[in-house]
C-alpha cells in the first residue's frame, strides 16, 4: 500500500519526466536532456529561490524592528516632553489656587501681579480669570473684556466641576490664534467653590515638535480623539482641520502600524496616546526613506538571484549537454562490442559448424583422391586398355575437382580454426603491390584506375604477409566488384601512430547501405546474389582483429566505400 502511494506520489510530481524506452535514440536523447536539465534547474533554482525569500523575509522583518524602534523612542520622548509641560502648567495653577484665597483672586490688582509674575517667570500666559461657583466669571486679566462672562452652559465647566482639573483642546478664541485653556477648582470662596482658569499659547507644541528634527518627508502633529488637527501638519491639514490620515482615536502607549497615504504611498504612522488628557501624538514617516537599505539590498539581491539563476541555467546545460553526450557515446559503445560480441558468438559457433562441415567432406574427398589417383595409375600402365585417353582425361577432371573441393575445405577451415601466424619483418607497400600483380590483368581489361598514395617513409612492421595479403585480396576483390567499368580504386597508407600503420582502400564503387553495413563482417552475408560465399569480409575481419589490429567502414549508396585498416606495427602479445 506505502509503495503504491509512493508510485503515485512520484507520478504525480515527475511523471511528466518519464518517457518510453523504445523510442528512437535520437528522441530518446533530446528528452533525457530535457528531462536533466528540468531536474537540474528544479534542484538548484527552487532552493535558491526559496532561500532568497525567506532570507528577504527574515531579513525584512528584522530591518523594521530596527527602524520601528526608534520611532517609539522618538514619539515616547516627545510625547513625554508634551506631557510634562501640561503638568508643569496644570501644577502652577493648582499652586496658585492653594498659595492664595479667593478674595486674593477676586482682587485685579492681585490678579494681575499674579499674571505678570507668571508670563516672567514661564511664560505662554495670555490670559488668567476666576470663575464663581455659578460660572460667572468675576475676575479676568488678559486681552479681552471678558469679566461678567458666563460659562455656565459650556462642556468645561461641568467638567472641572466634577473632576477638578481641565485641559482643553486647542481653539482660536477671539485672537483667531491657537491655544489651550486650563482650569482648576479651588475649594471654598466665593459663595461655594471656584475656578481659576487660565489660556495658553500651542507655540511650545510647535517648538517641542520642531525639536524632533525630523527629515524634510516626515511629519508630526497633535490631534485629538475626535481626529481634529491640534498642530498644523505639513502635508495633512492645517490646525483645527480633519486630519487627512484616518488615525486609531483609541489606545494606550505607543502602537505603530503601516498605512497608505492618501497619495498611494507606503508610510509609518506611530500614535502615541496621552495619559488622561485627549491627545494624540502622530508621527509619519515614509517607508522607502526608512526602508533604503532594504531597498537597497532587494535589488542586490534580486541582482544576485539573477545572475545566479542564469550562471546555473549556462552551467546546467553545459554539463547535461556533456553528460548526455557522454552517455550516447557510452551507449554507441556499448551497442558497438555488444554486436561485434554477437559477431564473435556468430563467427563461433560458423566456425564450429564449418570446421564439422569440412572435417566430414575431406574423409570422402582423400577417399575419391585416392580411388582416382589408382585407377588412373592402373590405366596408364595398362598397355591395351580401351579408350585410354578418355578415361585418363576424366579421372584428371576428377581429380582436378577434388583439388578444388580440398581447397574450400582448407578455406572453412582456416575460417574455424586459429591457422599459425608466421611473424616476419615486412614492408607494408611491397606487400599491396604485390597483391596487386594478381588483380592487374582484370582491372587493365575493365579499364578501371588503380591510385596508389603510398607513404615513402612508412615503418616496416612485424606481421604476417600471407594473412595481410588475403585480407588486401578479399577488399580489393569486394572493391572490384563494387565499381563499373572505367571506375577508380584508391589505395592509401601512411603511418598512424608509434604503434599503429593505416591502409585506406577507397573506391567509387555502388556503396552499400546502413543495414548492409551492419551484416557485411557476418558470415555467408552477401549481395553477390548467386556467386557469392559471404565468406571474404568475416574472414578478413578475423585476421585484423587476430593480429591486434581493426577495420573500419564508411559508405554511402552511390558514393562508393571506404575500408580502413589499421595494422599493428608488433604483433599482439597473447
Amino acid at each position: 500500500m506505502l509503495e503504491e502511494i509512493k508510485n503515485k506520489l512520484y507520478k504525480f510530481t515527475f511523471g511528466f519526466l518519464d518517457f518510453p524506452e523504445e523510442l528512437a535514440p535520437p528522441t530518446r536523447y533530446r528528452l533525457m536532456r530535457r528531462n536533466m536539465i528540468i531536474l537540474g534547474l528544479l534542484g538548484t533554482i527552487l532552493p535558491l529561490l526559496l532561500m532568497a525569500l525567506i532570507n528577504q523575509h527574515q531579513y525584512k522583518q528584522a530591518l523594521r524592528k530596527e527602524v520601528i524602534k526608534p520611532i517609539r523612542a522618538l514619539a515616547n520622548k516627545t510625547k513625554h516632553s508634551l506631557e510634562l509641560f501640561l503638568a508643569e502648567r496644570v501644577s502652577t495653577v493648582k499652586f496658585i489656587t492653594s498659595a492664595y484665597n479667593a478674595e486674593e483672586l477676586a482682587d485685579m490688582e492681585m490678579l494681575n501681579h499674579i499674571f505678570k509674575t507668571l508670563n516672567r517667570e514661564i511664560g505662554g500666559f495670555i490670559d488668567i480669570g476666576l470663575i464663581n461657583a455659578k460660572g460667572v466669571q468675576i475676575s479676568y486679566i488678559g486681552p479681552y473684556s471678558l469679566s461678567g462672562k458666563d460659562y455656565s452652559k459650556q462642556e468645561w465647566f461641568h467638567e472641572v466641576r466634577v473632576k477638578g482639573v481641565y485641559v482643553s483642546n486647542v481653539f482660536l478664541g477671539y485672537r483667531k490664534f491657537p491655544h489651550i485653556a486650563i482650569a482648576v477648582k479651588k475649594e471654598g470662596g466665593c459663595g461655594g467653590n471656584c475656578f481659576l482658569r487660565v489660556t495658553i499659547s500651542t507655540d511650545i507644541f510647535k517648538n517641542i515638535i520642531a525639536s524632533m528634527e525630523l527629515d524634510p518627508e516626515s511629519d508630526a502633529f497633535i490631534v485629538n480623539r475626535k481626529g481634529i488637527l491640534q498642530t498644523d501638519s505639513k502635508f495633512h491639514g492645517k490646525v483645527l482641520e480633519e486630519c487627512s490620515l484616518k488615525i486609531p482615536t483609541y489606545g494606550f502607549g505607543t502602537n505603530i502600524q503601516e498605512y497608505k497615504d492618501p497619495n498611494g504611498d507606503d508610510i509609518f504612522v506611530a500614535c502615541s496616546y496621552f495619559k488622561n488628557l485627549d491627545y494624540i501624538l502622530v508621527i509619519v514617516q515614509p517607508k522607502s526613506g526608512l526602508l533604503r537599505a532594504w531597498y537597497t539590498l532587494k535589488s542586490e539581491i534580486f541582482f544576485i538571484f539573477v545572475i545566479s539563476v542564469l550562471a546555473i541555467s549556462v552551467g546546467t546545460f553545459k554539463f547535461t549537454d556533456i553528460l548526455v553526450k557522454r552517455i550516447q557515446e557510452s551507449d554507441e559503445k556499448r551497442e558497438i562490442a555488444f554486436r561485434e560480441m554477437q559477431h564473435t558468438q556468430k563467427l563461433s559457433s560458423i566456425g564450429r559448424l564449418a570446421a564439422g562441415v569440412a572435417h566430414e567432406i575431406n574423409n570422402p574427398l582423400a577417399i575419391i583422391s585416392e580411388k582416382a589417383g589408382l585407377m588412373k595409375d592402373l590405366i596408364e600402365n595398362a598397355p591395351d586398355f580401351p579408350n585410354k585417353e578418355k578415361f585418363t582425361a576424366l579421372i584428371s577432371s576428377i581429380l582436378q575437382s577434388v583439388d578444388r573441393c580440398s581447397k574450400i575445405t582448407h578455406r572453412l577451415l582456416g575460417f574455424a580454426r586459429r591457422l599459425d601466424i608466421e611473424i616476419e619483418p615486412l614492408d607494408v607497400n611491397e606487400v599491396i603491390k604485390e597483391t596487386l600483380s594478381f588483380l592487374e590483368k582484370e582491372a587493365l581489361y575493365r579499364n578501371i584506375r588503380l591510385e596508389l598514395h603510398l607513404a615513402k617513409d612508412l615503418p616496416r612492421i612485424a606481421s604476417d604477409r600471407g594473412q595481410l595479403q588475403q585480407v588486401f585480396l578479399n577488399i580489393l576483390n569486394n572493391a572490384l566488384s563494387a565499381v563499373e567499368d572505367g571506375g577508380e580504386i584508391t589505395i592509401t597508407t601512411w603511418d598512424e601512430d608509434l604503434d599503429t600503420i593505416g591502409v585506406s582502400i577507397q573506391d567509387n564503387g555502388v556503396g552499400m547501405s546502413e543495414e548492409t553495413l551492419r551484416h557485411i563482417f557476418e558470415p555467408f552475408f552477401t549481395t553477390k546474389k548467386g556467386y557469392g560465399t559471404g565468406l571474404g569480409l568475416p574472414i578478413t575481419y578475423g585476421i585484423i582483429k587476430k593480429l591486434g589490429g581493426d577495420i573500419k567502414v564508411r559508405s554511402k549508396i552511390g558514393k562508393g566505400s571506404t575500408f580502413t585498416i589499421y595494422i599493428p606495427k608488433k604483433p599482439r602479445k597473447e
